[in-house]
């Protein structure tokens, strides 16, 4: 394994481990938030946001993050968005 892919390696290890981290400790503000913020309208019943959507669009939008991150690293390091695709 080269240099530069043990430490693409890492640093994905440790994005992996952040992104652990930062869903349990936003887990219980997620759920807070959906409970306290219902879509309300006077002339229908009220809807609620079920707090697995919640969950499920907060870590859509992380791993979305961390692949235009990991696409920025890959272009600026080998000029390729896709390393090794010509």
């Amino acid at each position: 394994m080269s240099p530069l892919s043990g430490f693409l390696a890492v640093i994905v290890f440790f994005t992996a481990i952040l992104v652990a981290y930062l869903t349990k400790q936003f887990q219980n503000e997620n759920l807070n938030y959906s409970s306290l913020n219902q879509m309300k309208n006077p002339n229908t019943k009220v809807k609620t946001i079920e707090k697995e959507k919640v969950v499920a669009e907060t870590l859509n939008g992380r791993f979305a993050m961390l692949g235009l991150i990991a696409a920025v690293g890959a272009y600026l390091t080998t000029g390729q968005i896709i390393p090794g695709f010509v």
